[in-house]
């Protein structure tokens, strides 16, 4: 069993590999199926292993909204045939960037915990 720490440095890769993916810009990520694809799997990844986090993690970050990561997940992992990329692209330059930071500040607090344990 994977400890929280490792599953929250797990999703900040996926959105290192995002960042890498879509750094080409709009253009190129909707003209790019191949772009696309790398795209929406590092989404799945990321999106289930938010599902892995302890719900004790959390209940301790509210501000993160970890429903509607696993219900845009839902639809990552069984909507594929529903899925507006153009939507995907506005979810990476809006949501992402936010998330990524929260992920980041709960490290820190890991961080900071463990220090002082």
């Amino acid at each position: 069993m994977k400890n929280d720490k490792a599953y929250l440095k797990h999703i900040l890769n996926m959105i290192d590999r995002i960042e890498s993916v879509t750094g080409t810009g709009k253009n190129t990520f909707l003209r790019s199926q191949l772009h696309q694809d790398a795209v929406l799997r590092n989404l799945q990844t990321m999106t289930e292993t938010t599902q892995r986090l302890s719900e004790n993690l959390k209940s301790t970050h509210p501000d993160v909204e970890w429903a509607t990561l696993a219900a845009f997940r839902n639809v990552l992992v069984h909507d594929y045939l529903g899925i507006d990329i153009e939507l995907v692209w506005t979810v990476l330059t809006q949501d992402v960037p936010e998330f990524k930071s929260k992920i980041i500040k709960i490290l820190s607090i890991l961080d900071a915990d463990s220090l002082n344990s």
